[in-house]
């Protein structure tokens, strides 16, 4: 165990997109990538998913993909918005309260359930 607390040093934003149609849980099927950990490692603080317009019931996920396996984190329910000048699209924002630690060269990912396009915003750090 280390000494001295650690902190990531290099700030950084992990940006993706998703819309292919994928309901499958067991990390197959289309992802797409949202950040990729350093070489040292990385630290993310805070994911942000908007949709980019009209959504229907469905879920986002999110998996860690390891190097060779992807494996599920969350869920994230979406609800039935059609955007307008009065109503805003779907968004969310998950906040990792002691930051979701991504070993080297691990890869957080992103699918959605629906064919519905979602911009996906992971901020954090590399150590």
């Amino acid at each position: 165990m280390a000494t001295t607390v650690n902190y990531a040093s290099t700030p950084r934003c992990g940006e993706g997109q998703v819309s292919t149609a994928n309901t499958n849980r067991d990390g197959s099927g289309t992802l797409g990538n949202v950040f990729a950990a350093g070489a040292s490692g990385s630290r993310i603080d805070t994911v942000r998913i908007v949709a980019t317009g009209t959504t229907t019931a469905g879920v986002v996920r999110l998996f860690i993909y390891d190097g060779t396996n992807n494996r599920l984190l969350s869920e994230h329910l979406v609800g039935a918005i059609t955007p307008s000048t009065t109503v805003e699209v779907y968004s969310t924002e998950i906040t990792y309260e002691n930051g979701l630690i991504l070993p080297a060269n691990y890869i957080l990912k992103a699918s959605t359930n629906n064919a519905e396009t979602f911009n996906l915003h992971a901020i954090g750090g590399d150590y």
